[in-house]
């Protein structure tokens, strides 16, 4: 296997100076994130709670697997029995997302028995279970505009998948553990290597999300726990696949470029870290704190909104406490109505 883990590879990467200083800017968010556990524990719960149920839906969304919303909320809080599909591939990335973050602190070294196990968590409801490589090449391909089938890239074959993992476990955890280059380096390394491994036959792109929340929790950052970083890389979907397009090229001859995978992995771990404060610094009462995180969602939305747009910022926050927080903004003037009814549109006033 070649890759990002081509030895002296990582060690010839020369970091821009805007990287340097988004490590430097993310060490300074890891330094508070403990006191805000100490001093605001019911808006963790909050935010803690959201994020579940948009890392669920977004993770799978992204690969095209969606539900109603009312059935997304359900599933995750597991009051409902998957019954398609889809719903079997969102109840199964549920398990797999709180083995995660119960577990965190355990899954380390990663192996290929800990993937294989995280990959059989994930597709535990669907028919043909997982926790094993593929059984034949996959191409990753996509569309042109012309509707004619071209081959983005070649992962690596199928028989050689599981010596490829093998290299991969052992040369991160030597990386890791030698203290050399900086923990959040190696985890956008391991993130693009496993995506151009693509191991597994279907779900690659989820279990890559997964791995990497296990990776910045070893690394010391928890704001996946409380913001949902698939969310954000879901919003922020056509910068992903650019990334990756770039940082791919040439990574079978270990002559690829991480910087561009690299710089967006910190920037998805920025964004993250900026909403966590920004949020906990508005849902600080115990009483109260999901009508005030609606509160900080609507004042984030597009200027003109409406009610769906708002349960979709705040999944699994009830109607009633949508509808208070909505009645709230309007009395203060931030918000007025534009069209009542079961689609009523809102408009934010100028501040």
């Amino acid at each position: 296997m070649r890759g990002s883990f081509t030895p002296g590879y990582l060690d010839r990467l020369a970091l821009p100076p805007d990287a340097v200083r988004s490590i430097s800017e993310l060490g300074v968010h890891r330094g508070r994130q403990e006191l805000f556990g100490v001093q605001f524990p019911q808006a963790l719960e909050v935010l803690r709670e959201v994020a579940v149920i948009q890392s669920v839906e977004s993770s799978n969304r992204i690969e095209g697997v969606t539900a109603a919303p009312q059935r997304l909320v359900a599933l995750v809080a597991q009051k409902t029995t998957p019954v398609d599909r889809s719903e079997q591939e969102i109840a199964g990335y549920r398990d797999a997302l709180s083995f995660v973050h119960a577990n965190a602190g355990h899954i380390w070294p990663l192996t290929n028995g800990v993937v294989l196990q995280l990959n059989r968590s994930m597709n535990s409801f669907m028919a043909s279970p997982g926790g094993a490589w593929k059984p034949a090449d996959n191409d990753i391909v996509e569309w042109t505009p012309e509707g004619e089938k071209r081959v983005r890239f070649t992962p690596v074959h199928a028989h050689l998948v599981d010596d490829a993992m093998i290299d991969l476990h052992v040369s991160l955890r030597e990386l890791w553990e030698g203290g050399r280059i900086d923990p959040l380096v190696l985890s956008a390394a391991y993130a693009l290597d496993f995506l151009c491994v693509h191991p597994f036959l279907d779900g690659n792109g989820r279990m890559s999300r997964l791995l990497t929340l296990v990776l910045t929790y070893q690394a010391g950052l928890e704001v996946g726990r409380y913001i949902s970083l698939e969310r954000i890389v879901e919003d922020s979907r056509e910068s992903y696949y650019e990334a990756l397009a770039l940082s791919s090229k040439g990574w079978h001859e270990a002559q690829h470029d991480l910087l561009p995978w690299l710089e967006y992995f910190l920037g998805v771990l920025l964004v993250a870290y900026r909403e966590f404060e920004a949020r906990v610094g508005a849902v600080q009462s115990p009483k109260g704190a999901k009508r005030e995180l609606v509160v900080d969602c609507i004042r984030h939305l597009p200027i003109q909104f409406q009610f769906a747009d708002v349960t979709r910022s705040c999944p699994g926050v009830s109607r009633p406490t949508i509808d208070r927080a909505l009645r709230q903004l309007r009395q203060s003037g931030e918000i007025r109505l534009l069209r009542a009814g079961r689609d009523a549109q809102w408009e934010r006033t100028p501040s």
